[in-house]
């Protein structure tokens, strides 16, 4: 299959790194996985969808305390009194 504009082939392309990246992958892995002989040229392209610092950083504490620890219900208590 080409790999042109027409054919949807390069929106997929994007999806494909976007996906990745997002992930944590590497600029020089994509660039192996596209295909691409310089992993400059990949990092030129793609360097607009690198999650940003603030990103990776969320996901660490997220990842550390746990994503839903401030929405935690304590549990009702055994015998159905609720408090006031």
């Amino acid at each position: 299959m080409p790999d042109d504009r027409r054919n949807g082939m390069h929106v997929l392309r994007h999806t494909y790194a976007s996906v990745l990246l997002d992930a944590g992958e590497s600029i020089k892995a994509l660039s192996t996985y596209l295909g691409h002989a310089d992993p400059g040229f990949t990092l030129r392209t793609y360097t607009h969808l690198l999650p940003t610092s603030e990103d990776r950083t969320r996901r660490a504490i997220d990842a550390a305390f746990g994503e839903d620890q401030a929405a935690e219900v304590v549990p009702e208590a055994l015998d159905g009194l609720q408090t006031a």
